[in-house]
């Protein structure tokens, strides 16, 4: 039953009461681990170390002196962190057997609140893509392929190749991240988010992500992909449990020039009962090319939903949406050239065996160590980033950029207080189909909703909102203003209350020896 319950309402008093201890949650999460291993969400599980912090973390809550709402409570990070003592690969042959002398800022505040790490989880190569599926560890399984939603609304084909071949993707890049907190395996995870990765995963599998304003979470420790885009990113199955990790991980950090100077106050989330005095908007651009008319129709019943509670809803425009992916591409491949050059097989990480001589070790590291679609963007990067095509790509970009974010302060000082629009285009594609294309192809797709509000730093955070004919979650995302955090959880709050999305039944899995699963209570843990 624990397993179902909200950090700070249910879960932190039964620790406290002695209803159930640390170690009977770790356990039981590491259970679930073992018994879900078919889904490939996990990279590395610690099993040892983790069942040792949930002793300790039990010797607190016996002598009255928890660390707070997450001591003893079981977390994931997504396996682009840099963790102490423990493997960080980012999914690539670059890094696999690096372990690192020091954990991510965002790693060490968890530890020191007494949050049991139970392991890494799977990604894309270095986070780049939006399925989950390139990484080095094979793809990662959507835990929603194997509920009994999507099993009674999928026509089987024959049944022994049906359940291998029809299961769908995570999204990604931090599909491994949503996989465990959809799973069940932990209680909240950790993920990168650069372009929509912490919210794309979130939506395909019925979890909240959180995508807090650029500069708020330090980004120390976390391997950088693009610097000035990349935020750490929150996955949790309820909106109230995500305002608590933030309340955690966000503040300054000497170590990251980037966040910002004030203090940061942790707070509960209200009950909100009157939204009459919100504004929401609607921005006509995210209308985009490829949107389901589930989708689509999805998005309007929710607009509905504010007007008929008494929101203003009113239609906005964000002119420059259209040259977002593109102006994005071309920044996040000229940032990802360079942060790819510390990767040289000098200092750490693969060193080819070609001993020719300096250079051709170096070519050779990085031929066998990256994956082509690691290769594709470090070639285009410095394409854009040569002399002759610097002015014409790199400085234009960030011109266009400039003019993206300048869309959202208009907006927002017109009035608007959230905006509402789509996370993904559909629900989750089968792996199958989602593989026809190149992984160039579909993060221009995926990310087409999601990546301007990393380049205007906004927060921006995926709700759960129904599931589609399929039987698959689909999410809707609501962008803030700027450091108003508060604002926009509490609105996805009160939308998260409205919409009441089912609570995946994962069945028994024969196959893959599960366990079996049925929940019949509410998504979140609250």
């Amino acid at each position: 039953a624990a397993l179902n319950d909200g950090l700070r309402s249910q879960v932190s008093a039964a620790l406290k009461e002695g209803r159930v201890t640390p170690t009977e949650l770790c356990q039981r999460c590491l259970a679930l681990i073992k018994s879900t291993k078919f889904l490939n969400a996990y990279i590395t599980v610690v099993e040892e170390s983790a069942l040792k912090q949930a002793e300790e973390s039990e010797e607190r809550y016996k002598r009255g002196q928890p660390l707070g709402i997450l001591d003893g409570i079981p977390i994931a990070v997504k396996d682009n962190f840099n963790t102490a003592g423990i493997e960080t690969t980012c999914a690539s042959n670059m890094l696999k057997g690096y372990i690192s002398p020091y954990n991510a800022t965002v790693v060490q505040k968890l530890l020191d609140q007494g949050a049991v790490l139970l392991g890494k989880t799977n990604l894309d190569e270095f986070a780049m893509g939006s399925g989950s599926t390139d990484g080095v560890f094979g793809p990662v399984r959507n835990p929603w392929s194997y509920s009994k939603q999507y099993k009674e609304k999928s026509v089987p084909k024959s049944h022994s190749e049906d359940e291998e071949s029809n299961w769908v993707i995570t999204g990604g890049s931090s599909g491994g991240s949503a996989a465990a907190v959809s799973s069940f395996t932990c209680f909240a995870a950790l993920g990168s988010d650069t372009g929509g990765s912490t919210r794309n995963p979130a939506a395909h599998c019925g979890v909240v992500g959180l995508k807090p304003t650029y500069g708020l979470i330090s980004r120390h420790g976390l391997i950088p992909l693009v610097n000035s885009m990349d935020v750490p990113g929150i996955l949790t199955r309820c909106v109230d449990d995500a305002a608590v990790l933030l309340g955690s991980l966000a503040g300054h950090d000497p170590k990251d020039s980037t966040t910002i100077q004030d203090d940061f106050k942790p707070f509960e989330l209200p009950n909100l009962t009157d939204v009459s005095k919100l504004s929401i908007g609607i921005p006509k651009e995210y209308h985009a090319p490829g949107l389901s008319s589930e989708i689509l129709a999805l998005w309007s019943k929710a607009a509905d939903l504010f007007k008929n509670a008494g929101a203003k809803v009113v239609e906005v425009s964000l002119p420059h949406t259209r040259y977002s992916i593109v102006c994005y591409h071309v920044l996040c491949t000229a940032e990802v050239a360079s942060n790819m050059a510390r990767f040289d097989g000098l200092e750490y990480g693969h060193r080819s065996g070609m001993k020719d001589s300096t250079e051709s070790m170096y070519a050779a590291t990085r031929r066998e160590g990256f994956n082509d679609v690691v290769r594709g963007r470090i070639l285009s990067g410095n394409y854009f980033l040569l002399k002759q095509n610097y002015e014409k790509y790199f400085v234009k970009a960030q011109k266009v950029r400039r003019l993206i974010a300048n869309d959202f302060v208009k907006v927002f000082r017109s009035g608007v207080d959230i905006l509402l629009t789509p996370t993904t285009l559909s629900d989750a594609a089968p792996y199958t189909e989602f593989i026809q294309e190149d992984n160039r192809t579909r993060s221009a797709q995926d990310d087409i909703l999601t990546q301007a509000a990393n380049m205007a730093g906004l927060p921006a955070i995926n709700v759960p909102t129904a599931l589609s004919e399929r039987g698959l979650p689909v999410g809707l995302q609501f962008i803030g203003r700027s450091f108003q955090e508060k604002q926009l959880l509490t609105v996805a709050k009160w939308f998260e209350k409205q919409v009441q999305f089912p609570m995946i039944q994962l069945e028994e899995v024969k196959r893959h020896d599960s366990d079996v699963f049925q929940h019949q209570k509410s998504a979140s843990f609250s």
